[in-house]
């Protein structure tokens, strides 16, 4: 099943491979647009931005999007997918923590962490 991607990130590869796909570099575009701010929005521009990227998911035959950004604008984008007329389940990404330890000869240690992805929690 393909879910499509309303964040602002490149999916990983293993995103991609479980079935998350992009929007074309148009609705790439406005997607970007909708998910920035520069002041602090009104309860109402919030809803229309909401709204709006719902509008776009519409126009791909995805039954789920991956979403994630900024928590006051998450949970009005929930409603609007699951109150669209297709009802696209929201979805957020569920990765974990992997730390990787590089031992020098001179004693110190370098930790790399690197996030793996496991799979989508649905709302």
């Amino acid at each position: 099943m393909q879910i499509l991607n309303l964040t602002q990130h490149t999916p990983t590869p293993e995103q991609i491979e479980a079935g998350v796909v992009g929007l074309t570099a148009e609705h790439k575009v406005q997607l970007l647009s909708l998910l920035s701010f520069n002041e602090i929005p009104t309860r109402s521009d919030i809803s229309k931005r909401a709204n709006a990227i719902a509008e776009l998911a519409m126009h791909y035959n995805c039954r789920k999007a991956l979403i994630g950004g900024a928590l006051w604008l998450m949970s009005e984008l929930e409603k609007a997918l699951l109150l669209c007329p297709d009802n696209i389940q929201p979805v957020y990404a569920f990765s974990q923590r992997v730390t990787h330890e590089l031992h020098h000869a001179d004693g110190t240690v370098t930790k790399t962490n690197v996030f793996k992805h496991v799979g989508f929690i649905e709302v």
